[in-house]
């Protein structure tokens, strides 16, 4: 069950990141040409891809598994990140998530869908990140930039303390990371459960939201649908549109997300102001 806040044990300590740190942190991504590297073999790949395609648990869109994700796959493979391919975890509008195999555990597979992703809506929450200035204009390139952006956001998020997935390894439109759940069975949203004591959650996740913005980030999207209750434990997904500090809405976005879950919290009988959790997250 849940704990205080207290049970998260890494110290609310302020930080303040610049823009020569964000950059600092990695690459812009570049797109991988996997027939020229020495691991990738045609015919080894064409009996992959067959065995992926013919999958019954894989009943989804063509688009999902194309040619170019199907390479992906196969590099993680050979990569030791996955060893199998299973079936359909969930279904969003611009990603789906399948869950996968590595040494006998499961691994969440979260497969962006190029063609089909809103690629201009993308663009925006890439505005002021000096991590990703200068990617290329093709839908490509935009999804394979948020494919790195929300690996790195998920290692600065679990580095300041916010429990999330952790990532495992990514390629093109493909990111790998711990799979939420148990038995395949993905944790349910904090939404879909009865919290026995919804003091105690808001308060882990308005200590998540400070250590969030202690680390030079903004959620940008959270509310009780972005929050997993796994065996107790309250973890944060989707946060590939988490922006930085440098983002120029990033205050107007901190205000939604403090409305979110004051607004969630308020309806569970907790007293939850949002002008009191934005001066909390902020003056932390």
């Amino acid at each position: 069950m849940l704990e205080a806040a207290d049970k998260i044990d890494i110290p609310l300590d302020r930080l303040t990141p610049t823009m020569e740190d964000d950059a600092e942190e990695l690459e812009p991504p570049q797109e991988a040409r996997y027939e020229e590297e020495p691991f990738f073999d045609g015919d080894e790949f064409q009996e992959f891809g067959s065995r992926v395609q013919d999958n019954e648990d894989l009943e989804v869109e063509a688009e999902v598994f194309d040619v170019a994700t199907l390479k992906a796959l196969y590099k993680l493979v050979h990569d030791g990140a996955i060893d199998a391919v299973g079936g359909a975890v969930s279904t969003g509008k611009e990603a789906n998530v399948f869950e996968a195999l590595c040494d006998g555990d499961d691994v969440a597979l979260k497969i962006y869908r190029v063609e089909t992703s809103s690629f201009d809506d993308m663009r925006y929450y890439f505005e002021g990140d000096p991590r990703f200035e200068g990617i290329g204009g093709s839908k490509l390139d935009v999804v394979q930039a948020w494919v790195t952006k929300e690996a790195s956001n998920l290692r600065r998020a679990a580095d300041a303390g916010v429990r999330v997935p952790t990532p495992i390894a990514h390629e093109r439109n493909v990111l790998a990371m711990e799979f939420v759940g148990s038995a395949g069975s993905p944790a349910p949203r904090l939404e879909e459960v009865e919290l026995e004591n919804p003091g105690t959650a808001f308060d882990v996740v308005s200590t998540y939201l400070e250590r969030l913005y202690s680390s030079g980030l903004v959620h940008g999207d959270l509310s009780e649908y972005n929050v997993l209750v796994d065996d107790g434990d309250l973890v944060v997904i989707d946060v590939g549109q988490a922006v930085t500090l440098h983002h120029p809405n990033s205050d107007d976005l901190l205000r939604q997300d403090c409305r979110n879950v004051a607004r969630y919290f308020s309806k569970q009988g907790v007293d939850a102001d949002v002008e009191t959790l934005y001066t909390r997250v902020t003056s932390s």
